[in-house]
């Protein structure tokens, strides 16, 4: 059995002011073809198909197109809700479009039971996980006492009957701890979402997304695929792909990285405003690529930006490194907000406000009010 694994689509995403969605459409009109080539039986798509809970008509329609092709073509289609879609609109059609294949988990609703395929070697259950927060775990299972997203998915895995006997997938959109992070994505302040891959021991293949840089975490079959496309230059020198997820008998398991080629790539170039602008420096380059351009000159340029896009149209950023900005200085070192739990955060910040640490009795206090604050957001 074949199938392909995609994450994170976020159709219709606009990055430093400019559509993505045509780069998308060529993307995915990649991916079809990819899998018609390769045989796969059925495509996963590990959430945040949209980039916004409410996508423009445009982003709406070529998702529409995508999974049209692929029902057309035979191959089904497994996909989930992540933290950038909108479960009540993904939720239209969804028992229409499983007639065809399209098996769409749009909400958490309780344990949905899994979608069984067959083969030479028996049975493949697929199960579908949506982005779970601990609200709405609680509001499927009022007598959960689950209040970090941990628990919360551990608690809906434990809902699920599996026979460890058969061959068990999922399809889950969740950070898992140990996951590289990328600057496109969005992750919870102090890492409050983060969760243990230990919880999915359960599955031959954990088809994992939410984190843009292809990754496998802890164990190869816990794996992240990554975006198709990069959404920010913190992914410039990532090779996007598709994970073709082959499962032979129980215990078989066997990955291929099919690398994804876009429409225009996204690089950073670095110069001096002469060498940048200079015929023999960008003949032979794609010029029409989405670029980060770093001059080095020590005077600003005037109108550098306009100037550069009569050569680059595709530019989206531009920025100095001289001695004045090395001057300036950076934090260097600093450790991400996500890297840091809430109390810690708010300890930085009350020791910033206050020229003094916070005594023991106020970090009791503050405590349970986080725990309220956070893990109670719906």
């Amino acid at each position: 059995m074949k199938l392909l694994h995609l994450s994170d689509l976020h159709i219709g995403k606009r990055v430093n002011g400019f559509s993505m969605l045509e780069d998308q459409r060529y993307i995915l009109g990649q991916i079809v073809r990819l899998a018609l080539e390769k045989g796969a039986h059925g495509v996963l798509i590990a959430g945040d198909l949209y980039d916004k809970p409410v996508p423009p008509a445009e982003a709406v329609g070529l998702l529409d197109e995508f999974f049209t092709h692929l029902a057309q073509a035979g191959i089904s289609v497994f996909a989930i809700s992540g933290n950038h879609d909108s479960p009540e609109r993904l939720r239209f059609g969804t028992r229409l479009m499983a007639g065809e294949g399209i098996h769409l988990a749009a909400a958490y609703e309780g344990a949905r039971p899994p979608v069984i395929l067959r083969d030479e070697y028996g049975e493949i259950a697929i199960y579908l996980l949506p982005y779970l927060k601990p609200a709405l775990l609680r509001h499927w299972h009022p007598e959960a006492q689950v209040s970090t997203y941990e628990e919360a998915v551990a608690y809906a895995v434990a809902q699920w009957q599996i026979d460890e006997g058969k061959r068990n997938l999922l399809v889950a959109h969740q950070f898992v701890t140990g996951g590289t992070t990328c600057d496109s994505e969005e992750l919870s302040v102090g890492g409050l979402d983060q969760i243990h891959g230990e919880i999915f021991s359960s599955f031959d293949y954990v088809a994992l997304g939410h984190l843009h840089g292809p990754q496998s975490v802890g164990r190869e079959t816990l794996r992240y695929c990554g975006t198709p496309l990069k959404y920010s230059f913190s992914e410039c020198r990532q090779q996007k792909s598709a994970t073709l997820v082959t499962l032979g008998e129980k215990g078989n398991v066997t990955l291929e990285l099919i690398p994804l080629l876009p429409l225009r790539d996204m690089r950073e170039l670095r110069g001096t405003y002469e060498e940048v602008t200079a015929r023999s420096f960008y003949q032979g380059s794609n010029t029409e690529d989405y670029l980060h351009i770093i001059l080095t000159d020590e005077e600003d340029i005037p109108e550098a930006m306009g100037k550069l896009r009569t050569i680059y149209p595709n530019l989206m950023k531009l920025s100095y490194d001289n001695l004045r900005t090395q001057f300036a200085g950076e934090i260097v070192g600093a450790e991400r907000p996500e890297e840091k739990s809430p109390l810690e955060l708010f300890q930085d910040f009350y020791q910033l406000q206050n020229n003094q640490p916070m005594s023991q009795a106020q970090e009791e206090f503050l405590k349970p009010l986080i725990e309220t604050i956070w893990e109670g957001e719906p």
